[in-house]
């Protein structure tokens, strides 16, 4: 028999392990040795703040991030087709949303492998959960451009998308362009466009606002270099 592949989520930063991740889930993920994961020191932290006693020269890691070569996937899943369980471990949150995890989770697809989501922290639905904004017909949009004249050409793109599909438009930065992008923002849209600033979610340092581009201008937070999901509705 094969074993199955774990969706396994992890904290989105320093927050308390059982506040953000169920029991049952640490039940499970300490009892796995084959991990998939988007960056192996950032895993054997998380494993040991799971467990101290977790035996982690014990395990086999796989990495796949942006330097993957898809050549090498079918590789990783050589442990679940051999009858060993195992798990798709992020960055940050949950595999396979804003992640190259769905690659794998394709593959083990194609290869008749269960495919195990387990419950845990998501920037992007908490985020959405949070804004008040339409939660019935909403897009992620991943990264904006980073050239200027693209990402404002892009903001507008979504604002208007949003006005005319009654659509919430879910985009993120990397945390040290957030000021520059917020800036674009307030530029380059209406001022009664509604914008969700969601920044360190699930951490003490939690920020979630929305409100109009107009009010935002007298009270912008500060998020250079904090994790940030951005929503926009027109």
């Amino acid at each position: 028999m094969k074993g199955n592949i774990y969706l396994a989520p992890i904290t989105l930063g320093e927050s308390n392990i059982q506040s953000v991740i169920p029991q049952e889930v640490i039940s499970k993920i300490i009892t796995l040795r084959h991990f998939i994961v988007e960056d192996i020191r950032t895993v054997r932290r998380y494993l040991r703040r799971l467990d101290v006693s977790f035996p982690i020269d014990s395990c086999q890691f796989f990495e796949l991030n942006k330097h993957t070569s898809p050549t090498e996937l079918a590789s990783f899943l050589i442990p679940a087709e051999n009858g060993s369980d195992m798990a798709i471990i992020s960055e940050a949150g949950v595999p396979g949303i804003a992640d190259p995890g769905a690659d794998v989770v394709a593959l083990a697809h194609k290869k008749k492998i269960t495919v195990v989501p387990m419950v845990g922290p998501s920037s992007i639905l908490m985020a959405m959960m949070a804004s008040g904004l339409n939660g019935q017909n909403f897009a992620f949009n991943g990264y904006l451009p980073i050239k200027p004249a693209e990402r404002i050409k892009a903001l507008k793109h979504f604002e208007k998308r949003s006005q005319t599909e009654n659509q919430s438009q879910l985009f993120i930065e990397t945390p040290y362009r957030n000021r520059a992008l917020l800036a674009d923002i307030l530029a380059n849209c209406l001022p009664a466009t509604r914008l969700t600033i969601a920044a360190d979610i699930s951490l003490l340092s939690e920020f979630i606002r929305t409100d109009t581009l107009q009010n935002w201008k007298n009270h912008l937070p500060e998020i250079d270099k904090r994790p940030s999901i951005f929503i926009l509705h027109g």
